[in-house]
């Protein structure tokens, strides 16, 4: 998420309590987490495992819970529970507004956009031109929908990402993330019935120009779709992927987190994807494998009985000649 306006380290360190490591006149132009932030950004820590992570990252500046050693230009602010910390900064800049209508005043919609029954539009939603959003459609508060597209029915463009801060020393294991990011649908893009897709935490999840999506296909957190990807009924793509342009997952393929599909790869129809995969390729099986040698693989164990009953029968005469 982006600051509407750079805001000191001196100000931010008053409004979450904290200590400051660094300089307290250095800016802060967002907050972001781990997976997409950038140079300016605060990002939080609340574990030893991932001091060195945060650390290295492109964040400026780091909310943390111990003084750690940093690199020159970057900057702590060291408070008890960063979590909450982080929690502070994003409901100040994207505090909870109860709806008060189907489609929020501060909408904005296209010239030449049809709107069904039962479509509901957040808080600084935009949508294009000359879309067409069927019946009871969700989009929420500040998504972008570009022009020409197409969503239909029962489908939730900009749902609450399911990313959670664990902590067992607490009495509740798993506090949701509050989300500030959006999600991005560029032009000519066709949404089918009963997907979700999730918004970013701090950043927008993009489905690209030109791709389509078939029914039942969700979208995680932070994922970035290219341009002319084809999704078949049934895909589920976790968080922080990025998936090349022209890529093509068909039916019922799942998507581990955090990894890569790199451009024109296609992969086969209730694959499983547990690490990145190369573009201009076809994968199949769990885990996806190149579709060629998984093919092999799967003439090979056709014929385990065939070499089975051979080597039994080979035995059987040894036996009988000795």
């Amino acid at each position: 998420m982006r600051f509407p306006e750079p805001v000191t380290l001196s100000n931010i360190a008053e409004w979450i309590g904290a200590r400051i490591v660094g300089d307290p006149r250095s800016l802060a132009t967002g907050i972001n987490e781990i997976h997409r932030v950038e140079p300016g950004d605060l990002v939080f820590v609340d574990h030893p495992k991932y001091y060195d992570k945060c650390i290295s990252s492109a964040a400026t500046h780091i909310i943390i819970d111990t003084e750690v050693a940093v690199p020159e230009g970057k900057t702590l602010l060291v408070v008890d529970r960063p979590f909450d910390a982080y929690l502070d900064i994003v409901r100040r800049y994207r505090p909870f507004v109860p709806p008060t209508a189907a489609l929020s005043p501060t909408a904005v919609i296209g010239e030449g956009t049809h709107l069904a029954p039962g479509v509901f539009v957040g808080e600084h939603a935009r949508i294009g031109r000359d879309c067409i959003i069927h019946p009871n459609v969700t989009i929420g508060d500040r998504c972008l929908i570009g022009d020409r597209v197409v969503v239909q029915s029962g489908t939730v463009i900009g749902s609450e990402p399911f990313y959670y801060n664990t902590r067992k020393d607490r009495e509740s294991w798993y506090r949701r993330m509050e989300s500030c990011g959006r999600v991005v649908v560029e032009d000519d893009v066709e949404i089918g019935a009963g997907c979700t897709i999730d918004r970013g935490v701090t950043h927008d999840t993009r489905i690209g120009r030109g791709t389509k999506m078939d029914n039942m296909v969700h979208v995680g957190h932070d994922t970035v779709i290219g341009r002319n990807c084809l999704l078949a009924a049934q895909v589920g793509i976790a968080g922080a992927v990025e998936v090349g342009d022209g890529a093509v997952l068909w039916g019922q393929v799942g998507v581990s987190k955090t990894l890569s599909i790199g451009a024109g790869a296609v992969v086969m129809a209730q694959s499983g994807v547990p690490s990145s995969l190369e573009g201009g390729r076809s994968y199949f099986g769990t885990p996806a494998v190149d579709a060629r040698e998984k093919r092999r693989e799967l003439v090979w164990v056709k014929r385990i009985a065939e070499l089975w009953e051979r080597v039994s029968r080979l035995e059987a005469r040894d036996q009988s000649g000795s």
